[in-house]
């Protein structure tokens, strides 16, 4: 079954609406978002992306709605990772809070422009060439292997090769001029450093995307939904970035559960590859119908029950801690010795958020 074309274009017009009208909200009031508004503001999309998922079983048929609801799982699980590397950002550049709020907005759009492209691109390439979720399978059981490697490492802080080459080419003012990006300063037209947050912000995603576009497309096919997943997901997560605060510290399983079910998409990817047996060099071939193809209904539980046990561990193993609204508290030393360059890098801050805020550990055990 098709989607209807008028359901993709109702659609993509609400969905920008909504983004234009949230990014002219912050613009008009820079500022850093109350529990209750944050809170709002986060049920709100959550909502509307569950509303969403009921609209296209209406409008579809059940294997498209549950498809959005697995990639969307998906897709948010991997941003609320997100999350942990731009508290490092934040932190690395000492983003005032009451501002951090527009650079989130700002990233978080060049991240879905980024992502769009990248979709756009997969698809072409899928359509064309079924071998390819041989890599795309291969690539997330070794990005899953990279997730708990990493966890708690020490390593040194890089900035990517893109953000160091805007440092160079960009004058940049030395201190922050309010939320503004572009200012005038002993009558020269300067940068602030708000630019490079926003580039750094947009540009780690986009290293995010080279994981989570994969994963994705490994729960569905169609190009739409892969899209629409992307931007209920990111949209409200520059809120749920206000609201977790000190909750995100406690998280201390989460990157082990997104390995799991990353490598759970990257064997159903090599599955589905070996099903359908077309390979470059061997011209057109006959199904494998003996190579099971996984459902799409198993993967929505197996996604969901993974996402539950690692929140429950995760709250279990930190009980007795006190989780505070806000973004969680990183010293600016600690983010230096942080990298930002991706999944690998959110589990490697995972673990050091959690124990810079543990209170059981003392200053000599960090």
């Amino acid at each position: 079954m098709e989607l209807p074309a008028w359901f993709e274009i109702a659609t993509f017009v609400g969905l920008t609406v909504l983004l234009l009208a949230d990014l002219a909200i912050v613009a008009r009031r820079p500022h850093e978002p109350s529990i209750k508004e944050a809170s709002l503001w986060v049920s709100f999309y959550v909502s509307l992306a569950l509303i969403f998922g009921v609209l296209m079983l209406a409008f579809t048929n059940g294997t498209y709605a549950t498809e959005f609801y697995a990639g969307w799982l998906t897709e948010y699980s991997l941003s609320v990772d997100n999350l942990f590397v731009f508290v490092i950002i934040m932190a690395r550049f000492q983003v005032p809070r009451k501002f951090q709020q527009e650079a989130l907005m700002i990233g978080i759009i060049i991240a879905l422009v980024l992502r769009g492209i990248f979709i756009l691109i997969g698809a072409v390439v899928i359509e064309r060439f079924v071998w390819v979720f041989y890599i795309f399978g291969i690539f997330l059981i070794y990005t899953a292997i990279n997730l708990v490697k990493h966890r708690g490492e020490d390593e040194d802080y890089e900035e990517n090769a893109f953000i160091r080459r805007m440092r160079k080419v960009l004058p940049i003012t030395k201190d922050y001029h309010g939320a503004k990006i572009r200012v005038t300063e002993n009558g020269k037209k300067m940068w602030t450093p708000m630019i490079v947050v926003i580039l750094a912000l947009g540009t780690t995603d986009l290293i995010f995307a080279l994981d989570s576009i994969p994963a994705i497309f490994g729960l569905t096919r169609e190009p739409f939904i892969v899209f629409t997943a992307n931007v209920f997901a990111l949209m409200g997560l520059r809120q749920l970035y206000f609201l977790l605060g000190g909750l995100l510290k406690r998280l201390v399983y989460l990157s082990l559960g997104l390995a799991v079910i990353l490598a759970f998409i990257g064997v159903k990817l090599i599955l589905e590859a070996l099903h359908e047996n077309q390979l470059p060099f061997a011209g057109e071939r006959e199904p494998l119908e003996s190579i099971p193809e996984i459902p799409i209904w198993l993967s929505l539980s197996i996604i969901l029950g993974v996402l539950v046990v690692a929140t429950v561990a995760s709250l279990v193993k930190t009980r007795g801690q006190f989780a505070t609204a806000g973004p969680p508290d990183v010293d600016t030393e600690t983010a230096k010795s942080v990298p930002t360059g991706g999944p690998e890098a959110a589990a490697a801050a995972e673990a050091r958020i959690a124990e810079q805020n543990d209170p059981g550990k003392s200053a000599g055990q960090r």
